[in-house]
Formats: structure tokens, C-alpha cells, sequence
């Protein structure tokens, strides 16, 4: 009895003292206070829902439930959350004042208060309540034998109401089922917009039963069926997310001209005695679907009014199945050569004194304003949509930045300042495979920008992008997650939540959490590994891929190699991810050790020469019977033969080549072995 109750008030001492430091929550509240108590959870615990809500919440505190009883193994008596005031007494009290809409501008802020024996969230809308539960779920803590809350209250309600992931599904088609595990995962970090990229060069993937030739012709038998769109539109909707489609006109049109090469600006070559049907297969033979990544001339006729029928009838489909007010017509990307090289066309732009492509492009998209005006939709397109004359109602998608040679944060603040509203997309391109830090630190509204108020209300927020052209279905999610739960941060939070390294650590706990929902980011690394190794023993793979990263910014297609969309994705720099975990240790373990070169920190560094020494031994008895290690070899070795050069000058105070350590150095810094690079190069180059 004695050592019974001493347990227990060592308990209440330990869940007394949690500090906000130890709190794993992502996004980061506006606004938490901590106090000294908890919750303790049992297998009584139940919610009761109060209000007028949307029935989603049913949903979603169901979701909530299974979630937090998949983690206790309480086996929570409560089980599916139907109606309203079911359970009066029950702990947990949600009280939504109305139903939320899914748009822009909705209230999406929740209190939160979490007492010793109850616990109450108030939200204006089920959506802030939903954002609410997902706190909650990220609260959650334990000692070894109790699940508890801390006591605490919690203000919260984000900074920016467009918090967007873009998946391009043309690419690479992604599933039904993977779609959903995303939303459940944006969900999970508090992002409210789903840009689906349907069409491009490579695909066609949303079923018009008018036009079936799309889908028959240039989807490769992989597409949406409408009943598909139908069920992930309201899968969205439960989980707070609006939905805006994208079909993007009127470039990366490869794949709409494969189906309709009449509406194309290329000339068709005319002879003499040319049947209908002759110069139908012309056209075919001058379109077709790209297999490769990259920009393409194929580009849609503005001056065809057979282009706007075509475009008018499938927006009369696609358009009812997004109940949204947005509808991105891409526009991105057209360098204008079919059109220079038809005389026609030039001829129109005489006429209509249209005197660049940029205005022929304004020409063509103002015409799709009405269509879609027609189903209450408001057009957004990338910034190239962005000329004197384009509506003040489109929206516009900054995506230009130093790559395209544009300073940073200029394109969005050109388009808040030329009057339109903007989301940003710039600086969060996780398909660049960059490190989170640069996304992280990437704010909508740079800091020190001249902008007036009116100015920074226009820019709606920010979008993470998920281009496919290397990706799929096996492993998108390693691409996404866990990097865009930190946008998503930045996207909610406060612009001064920018500590990088409590940000890593959350964003490891996070990482861990995706996994209940489906997300596959950690298990099918696992499934490349083996894959390469021949179902061998997969450590030392896995040793190598937590030093090295995949190339960025679209450096895989070099030395010869160029991936088409068949291609496989299976290979190490598809099990290695951004922000190698060893790499960041290591930099970690080299920081300590030059501040203070002891004993202890200098094992630290120490531990991860012998470690790939090792490794790089155990890759090469691998490879004897597994072809696909062969090509990690010689970045391998090299990282090896340094770690034994620095365990001699740190550890024996040897005296080496200096020459000799620097061009070991240099080959750690390849970019020519399996189309990875070593994270660990520049902390090695510290050591120097």
C-alpha cells in the first residue's frame, strides 16, 4: 500500500512538471498556458457535442477517438459519436456555435481548456473544433503506467487562411487511397487546402463523360472516375479541407492534344489530295502523351472558338463535382513557339492588336473567366497569368524565386501590390528535395518587406508543391511528410515561431504520429532497402541512407541518365529523404566537439567514423549479392577512407598529408554515385 501510493505521487510530481519546452505541438499555438495538473484518461473517458455543427464532427471526433485508444489500448467504452448531447456528463465537452463552410476567411479558432477533471473546447465552427482535437491528440502524454493531459489553455486560430498542399497527379498517378492518407495528414497539421493538379503533358486524369477520347487516349487507363472525384471531395470536406482542381491550358497540353490534335497551334503539313481521315492521322501522329519530365511546345489554339467549346464543356463537368469557389487553370509555363510559327495566329494578334504571347495568353484566359463565373468559381493561375490587362479577380500562384532568377519574395509582393490576392508557393517545393530549414524559415510576408496593410492581406497564404515527375505512389509520401507538418507551421503560426532546432525535434515526434494515419513515409523505405539489397540484411543500407540525401533541385536527370515516366523509383535515392537523420546528429556531434574538444564530445564524432567504417565493409560483402549496392560503392569508400584519416589525427594526434585528407574530403562531396549526395560533407569540411 505504501509503495503504491509512493508510485502514484511520483507520478503526480512528474506530470506536474511539464514544461512547454517538452510539448510536441505542430503547428505552434498562438497562445498556451501550462499550470500545474493533468487529466488522467481511463477507459470512461467519453466527448459529448453541443450546438450547431456540421455533421462532420461526428466524423471527426470518431476519428479522435479510435486515434486516442489506438495509442492507450484503453479500449474506450464510447464508440461512434452520432448525435448531439448523447453523453451530458461526459469529460470531454465540444461546443460549436454554427456549421463551418468550407472556403476561404472561415473561422477556424478554438479554446482549448484542459482541467484535472474536464476538459472544454468552444469553437465558433466544427472546423476550429477539429483543429481542437487534433491539439488535444498532440497533448497526450504518458509515465510508465498512465496516459494523461497536462492542464493547460489554449488560444488558438491561424495566421494565414490558405495553408495548401498541391499534389500532381499527371505525373505519376496516385490512387484513391493515397490521396486520402494525405488528407488525413494535412488534416493532422491544420492545412485546409488540397490542390489537385489533374492534367498535364505526361496524363489526363479526371473522367468527362462527354469526352471520353481524354481519358481513352491520354490517361494510360489511369484517371479519376467522377464518382472517385465525388468520394475524395467529400472524404476533404470531412476533415475541413477545401478541394480546388487544377486542369491546366494552354500549355502542357501533350496530353488534351493527343485526344484533340485539331485544337493544337502546331501546323499541320497539308498535301495535295489529303482525305479527312489522312489528315486526322496527321494530327495524331503530331501530339502525343510525353513520357519525359520537362517543358513542351504543344500549347492549345486561342484562336479555335472550337477550343473554348471543348474547354466549356468539360469545365461543365468538372466544375460541379468541386462545391469550392476556386478553379486553377494552370496557364504556367508557355513559351509561345507553336504560336510564333503560325501564321495565323499571328495574324489574329495583328488583328486584335494582342502585340506579345503574354497578351494573346490574357486574350485566352480571359475567355475562360465567364465559364467558370457561370458555376461561382473564381480562376487562379500560376504567376505567368499575371499581365496589365488580367481580371483583379484572379488569383494569383506565385511559384518564381532564385532559380528562375527572382529575387526572394518579389513575385508575390509583385502580384499583392499590382492588386491581386496571392498565395506563395516559392520556397516550399519539397519535390526539390531541399532541406526543411529552407522551408521553414520561407514566410509568406518576408520580414522587412515594404508592403502596406492592404497589400499583406492579399497574400492568402502558402502551398506546399508535390511534382511528381520523380515520384511515386511507393514513395510520395517520403517527399511530403514529415517536412510539410513545418510549412504548415509556418503557414498557422506565429511569424516568430522560427527556433530550427525545437522544430526538429516536434517535427520528429510528428513524423512518428503520420504514421497512424496511414502515411507511409517510414515503412516504405524499408521496402526499397530490401529491394536493393536482394531481401539481405538492410542495416548497413539504412546506415548509408541516414548520411545521404537525394540531389536537388532536379539533378537526377544528369551523367546520361534520364528518367521517363516508366522509369523505376526504386533505387537508394528513392529510400533516402531530405534532412538526412545521422547528418544532423553528426553536425550536432562536430558543433560540440570544436567548442569543447574533451573526451565526451570527442567520441561523440568519433563513434560515427567507426560506424561507417564499419558500414562501408558491410556494403561491400552486400553487393557480392546485390547489383543495386554496386553504385553506393565509391561514395561509400570514400567516406570511409576519411573517417580513418580523421580517427588517426583526432584520436593519435597523427600527423597526415594534409593533400591527401583534402582530396578525400573533395571526393565526400561527389555528385556522380546512385544520384545522391553525402549530407555530412560540410560538417566534415568544419573538421578541417
Amino acid at each position: 500500500m505504501k509503495y503504491s501510493l509512493i508510485l502514484l505521487f511520483v507520478a503526480f510530481i512528474s506530470n506536474a512538471q511539464i514544461k512547454k519546452e517538452q510539448l510536441d505541438l505542430m503547428p505552434w499555438p498562438q497562445n498556451i498556458n501550462l499550470t500545474d495538473g493533468t487529466f488522467a484518461l481511463s477507459k470512461n473517458f467519453k466527448v459529448n457535442i453541443t450546438g450547431d455543427p456540421n455533421s462532420r464532427i461526428y466524423v471527426g471526433t470518431t476519428n479522435f477517438l479510435r486515434r486516442l485508444d489506438g495509442r492507450t489500448g484503453l479500449f474506450l467504452a464510447q464508440g461512434f459519436i452520432t448525435q448531439l448531447n448523447e453523453f451530458p456528463e461526459a469529460e470531454l465537452q465540444i461546443n460549436c456555435s454554427k456549421k463551418g463552410k468550407i472556403d476561404l476567411y472561415e473561422d477556424e479558432s478554438y479554446h482549448l481548456d484542459i482541467q484535472p477533471n474536464k476538459i472544454t473546447i468552444n469553437a465558433t465552427t466544427d472546423i476550429g473544433a477539429l483543429h481542437a482535437l487534433e491539439t488535444l491528440l498532440q497533448l497526450l502524454q504518458n509515465n510508465s503506467s498512465s496516459y494523461f493531459f497536462p492542464t493547460t489553455s489554449i488560444t488558438d486560430l491561424p495566421r494565414f487562411t490558405w495553408r495548401g498542399l498541391m499534389i500532381d497527379v499527371a505525373r505519376h498517378f496516385q490512387p484513391v487511397d493515397v490521396i486520402k492518407r494525405n488528407l488525413d495528414a494535412m488534416a493532422a497539421v491544420k492545412m485546409n487546402v488540397f490542390h489537385w493538379h489533374l492534367t498535364d503533358d505526361q496524363g489526363w486524369r479526371i473522367q468527362i463523360k462527354k469526352h471520353p477520347r481524354l481519358t481513352a487516349l491520354a490517361s494510360d487507363g489511369s484517371f479519376y472516375t467522377q464518382e472517385e472525384i465525388k468520394s475524395i471531395v467529400k472524404y476533404a470536406d470531412e476533415r475541413g479541407i477545401l478541394v480546388v482542381p487544377e486542369i491546366d491550358v494552354p500549355g502542357h497540353a501533350s496530353a488534351i492534344l493527343t485526344a484533340y490534335p485539331e485544337l493544337g497551334s502546331k501546323i499541320i503539313p497539308l498535301t495535295n489530295g489529303n482525305s479527312e481521315k489522312n489528315m486526322q492521322a496527321m494530327a495524331l501522329s503530331t501530339y502525343g502523351i510525353e513520357r519525359n519530365a520537362g517543358i513542351f511546345n504543344p500549347t492549345l489554339d486561342p484562336t479555335n472558338p472550337k477550343t473554348y467549346q471543348l474547354l466549356s464543356e468539360i469545365f461543365d463537368e468538372v466544375c460541379p463535382l468541386f462545391p469550392g469557389a476556386y478553379f486553377h487553370i494552370g496557364g504556367d509555363e508557355n513559351e509561345g513557339k507553336d504560336w510564333d510559327s503560325n501564321p495565323r495566329i499571328q495574324e489574329f494578334k495583328k488583328k486584335n492588336k494582342l502585340v506579345t504571347n503574354h497578351d494573346l495568353q490574357t486574350y485566352f484566359t480571359m475567355k475562360l473567366v465567364p465559364m467558370l463565373k457561370k458555376y461561382g468559381k473564381q480562376l487562379m493561375g500560376w504567376e505567368e497569368i499575371m499581365t496589365k490587362d488580367m481580371s483583379k479577380t484572379a488569383i494569383i500562384h506565385s511559384w518564381k524565386g532564385p532559380n528562375e532568377g527572382v529575387p526572394v519574395g518579389q513575385s508575390v509582393a509583385n502580384a499583392a501590390k499590382n492588386g491581386y490576392k496571392t498565395v506563395l508557393s516559392n520556397g516550399y517545393y519539397i519535390d526539390l528535395m531541399q532541406s526543411v530549414n529552407d522551408h521553414y524559415l520561407n514566410d509568406p510576408i518576408p520580414k522587412g518587406s515594404n508592403l502596406t496593410a492592404d497589400e499583406k492581406s492579399r497574400i492568402l497564404g502558402g502551398e506546399a508543391t508535390m511534382w511528381t515527375e520523380l515520384v511515386t505512389p511507393l514513395t510520395l509520401d517520403s517527399r511530403i511528410w514529415p517536412r510539410t507538418a513545418a510549412i504548415a507551421e509556418r503557414l498557422w503560426s506565429n511569424q516568430e515561431v522560427v527556433d530550427v532546432n525545437s522544430m526538429h525535434k516536434r517535427m520528429k515526434t510528428v513524423s512518428f504520429r503520420l504514421e497512424e494515419l496511414g502515411i507511409t513515409h517510414i515503412r516504405n523505405k524499408h521496402v526499397i532497402l530490401r529491394n536493393i539489397s536482394n531481401n539481405q540484411e538492410t542495416k548497413a543500407l539504412e546506415d548509408f541512407s541516414n548520411v545521404c540525401e537525394p540531389l536537388k533541385i532536379y539533378k537526377r536527370n544528369a551523367g546520361g541518365t534520364e528518367y521517363q515516366m516508366y522509369s523505376p523509383l526504386t533505387l537508394f535515392a528513392d529510400a533516402c529523404t531530405a534532412d538526412a537523420s545521422d547528418a544532423l546528429d553528426f553536425d550536432s556531434a562536430v558543433n560540440k566537439y570544436l567548442e569543447n574538444k574533451n573526451t565526451e564530445n570527442q567520441k561523440l564524432v568519433t563513434d560515427f567514423f567507426r560506424k561507417w567504417i564499419e558500414m562501408d565493409a558491410n556494403l561491400i560483402a552486400l553487393s557480392a549479392n546485390a547489383p543495386l549496392v554496386q553504385p553506393l560503392l565509391p561514395l561509400s569508400k570514400s567516406l570511409s577512407d576519411l573517417s580513418q584519416q580523421l580517427l588517426l589525427v583526432i584520436e593519435k594526434k597523427q600527423v597526415t598529408n594534409t593533400a591527401s585528407i583534402k582530396d578525400l574530403l573533395e571526393k565526400c562531396n561527389s555528385k556522380e554515385n546512385a544520384d545522391v549526395e553525402l549530407a555530412v560533407y560540410n560538417s566534415l569540411k568544419k573538421l578541417m
